[in-house]
């Protein structure tokens, strides 16, 4: 039976899918722009539309109800949805009035097609695949459909999967088309061959940027202009917010930790006296009892020596918690169990006896298992091999504490009746369950208190300007720390679940300080410095860099300015530096001995068709290089044929990947959800 909560277990891969195909190859983030409109304020914009709160919401939701998420919710489960949800949003916008424009469609027929499993769908596959055998299975899209009718929650559900099953196939067509356009020539194939299979050797003379003093040269202002102008795209960024941030730890005092000690020495005492074992745990907050039976192998050496011989080991302090332990129950059990199970839907029952009745009757346990059993063990004949016992769930200890090779036992567990037989028995040892106390050394709420108290009043202190802050954080021995958020991440770099920190960064304006959050049991209190919305960094945040790069390029010239002569030794002569050998170089080389990582001279070299002739200058990182080829040895370690797949497969792959990235920069994508999520 198919039910909602099975799908939405599955449903997990489903967005994972769609993303994989293509939208993975987006950065989604141009450029802050801000408008509202009314009370629903726009958190993006996308192929010119403006995405408002409650269409960003709802996408939101939907994702999250359609991926297991109304059932299970934690923050990294939030993450996953609201990237979903975001890359739902783009291709509503973007992606499919596109591909009406081209006609890239999608007929009924071709839906159905992929219901029925005639044209391959990731969607529907992970959906409705047999988990047992990797089918897909039709009968179970029927089902779901029967039950469907009178369920909207499952009508919703098929919504679903029909439109990411359309999209993945629209995004599958695109991709083809795009596909279809890569080609590689003749010329391409040849000059590959040749790089694969070349191997350089020759000298080389370099001379060293770094041997010019740069005081022998000026930059002046107009110049570094002029370069950032002509380079702007090196110096693209994404638009961020700059913020000083200080952490209050909340860690526990001299005086909490010994009152820790004495409390947790009093309940040790009566832990030890207590004869319901069971019930004083329950009854203490720091308190839990193991869900398995363990051996003394699984015990650490303290704990041994006095919970075997039935003793109550502790307390004893290790990474800053108090732990006391008592064994709760103990019994005399196999070491490990080697087993093999059959399967079965929990709502199959009478299935399940039909099936127990056989194997205890002598059936072949493994026949049954391949042609009955859900697991994925099925095809292995029910084989899960050997497990300690402490491995076992819950529901198989009681049944198989006493087991012997060839006992067969039925066991519920969860949502399935599991036929479990035991092929193998090994050893035979005490186990033990075990009741905790466990004592964490914590802050006491005084503590934690006075801690609060300390950064409440320099929140007070350092509110009204970055200048206050930063004399408040000296006049409280506090380190500020600098954090740059860039557009699209949603916590700052260090400090862990510090979602709320962005969202007020966001919605801040230079010089505010912000209130106290708590992040991971610590206060942290942070003030905006800095707002960059450009898309290009300043000239005056580059600077070092553009003058770095226009010293080299005039001591370049000045080189090839002294450079002279019409051998590689009188080159060397003329410029006062050494010939050097090479060896070993070819098309693919990243390092050249005695040289070091020059990727220019690399390909020079690389591309050299005739021996011992003086290059031309090249212009390095790191210096000015003139070379001569003295020998070119052929190989015969790539085929045309090997080489004109390798350059298609990577022209197609190129091109696919090159075109979704193009798709999103014609989209003018702008993300300001991290303004209010």
């Amino acid at each position: 039976m198919v039910s909602l909560n099975n799908l939405r277990t599955k449903f997990g891969i489903v967005l994972s899918v769609v993303i994989a195909f293509a939208l993975l190859a987006f950065i989604f983030s141009l450029r802050y722009e801000m408008g509202f409109g009314g009370n629903d304020p726009k958190v993006g914009e996308i192929n010119g539309d403006k995405i408002l709160y409650s269409e960003y919401y709802n996408e939101y939701e939907t994702t999250k109800n359609n991926n297991g998420g109304a059932e299970a919710y934690d923050e990294e489960a939030d993450e996953r949805f609201s990237m979903g949800a975001w890359q739902s949003l783009v291709a509503k916008h973007a992606l499919i009035p596109g591909f009406k424009k081209m006609g890239v469609e999608v007929s009924e027929a071709e839906r159905l097609g992929m219901v029925k499993g005639e044209y391959p769908s990731n969607v529907f596959y992970g959906a409705f695949a047999n988990p047992a055998t990797g089918e897909y299975n039709v009968a179970a899209i029927y089902e779901f459909l029967s039950q469907s009718e009178a369920n909207p929650q499952l009508q919703q559900v098929w919504n679903y999967l029909n439109s990411q099953a359309t999209l993945e196939r629209q995004l599958a067509k695109f991709s083809g088309l795009v596909k279809g356009g890569a080609y590689v020539n003749a010329l391409e194939v040849a000059d590959g061959v040749r790089n694969a299979n070349n191997t350089f050797a020759g000298k080389v003379v370099a001379r060293r940027y770094s041997s010019l003093p740069d005081s022998i040269f000026t930059v002046s202002k107009g110049e570094m202009k002029k370069y950032y102008n002509e380079h702007k795209e090196m110096f693209a960024q994404l638009p961020s917010r700059t913020m000083s941030y200080v952490v209050f730890d909340v860690e526990a005092t001299a005086e909490d930790m010994a009152a820790i000690e004495n409390e947790v020495k009093g309940v040790a005492a009566e832990f030890a006296a207590a004869t319901d074992v069971k019930s004083f745990v329950r009854q203490n907050r720091h308190g839990s009892i193991d869900d398995r039976y363990v051996s003394k192998d699984e015990l650490s050496k303290a704990e041994v020596s006095a919970l075997m011989a039935g003793k109550t080991f502790g307390p004893e302090l290790a990474n800053d918690v108090w732990s006391v332990a008592r064994v709760l129950d103990s019994k005399m059990v196999a070491d490990s169990l080697t087993l093999s199970h059959i399967v079965v839907s929990y709502d199959a029952e009478k299935l399940a006896d039909s099936l127990y009745k056989a194997v205890k009757g002598g059936a072949n346990f493994a026949e049954v298992a391949r042609n009955s059993s859900m697991a994925e063990t099925a095809a292995m004949g029910g084989v899960i091999g050997t497990l300690p016992f402490s491995a076992l769930p819950a529901e198989f200890v009681a049944p198989l504490e006493n087991a012997k090779k060839g006992d067969i036992v039925k066991i519920a567990m969860g949502s399935a009746i599991q036929i479990v037989k035991v092929d193998g028995v090994k050893g035979r040892s005490k186990h033990v369950k075990v009741a905790r106390l466990e004592y964490p050394v914590v802050a006491s709420a005084a503590t934690t208190r006075n801690i609060h108290n300390t950064a409440s009043s320099f929140a007070v202190n350092a509110n009204g300007s970055v200048e206050k802050f930063n004399a408040a954080a000296a006049e409280a021995a506090v380190t500020p720390r600098v954090a740059d958020v860039m557009n699209g991440e949603r916590t700052v770099r260090g400090l862990d679940r510090s979602y709320e920190i962005v969202r007020w960064a966001y919605n801040a304006k230079v010089g505010d300080v912000s209130e106290i959050f708590k992040v991971d049991g610590d206060y942290v209190v942070a003030v905006l410095t800095e707002i960059d919305d450009e898309h290009y960094k300043p000239l005056s945040e580059v600077e070092y860099q553009v003058k770095t790069a226009i010293l080299r390029d005039k001591k370049y010239a000045q080189i090839v300015g002294e450079m002279s002569g019409a051998t590689i030794d009188e080159v060397a002569a003329s410029c006062g530096e050494e010939v050097t050998d090479f060896d070993g170089v070819t098309f693919g080389s990243f390092y050249i001995n005695g040289v070091g990582v020059e990727p220019r001279l690399v390909g020079a070299i690389a591309s050299t068709t005739e021996k011992d002739v003086l290059s031309a200058p090249i212009k390095g990182n790191m210096a000015a290089y003139v070379y001569v080829v003295t020998d070119i040895a052929a190989g015969e370690s790539q085929s045309a044929e090997a080489e004109k797949v390798r350059l298609q497969a990577m022209a197609e792959a190129m091109s696919q990947q090159t075109a979704f990235v193009a798709v999103q920069r014609m989209a003018n994508i702008v993300d300001l959800r991290s303004k209010y999520f």
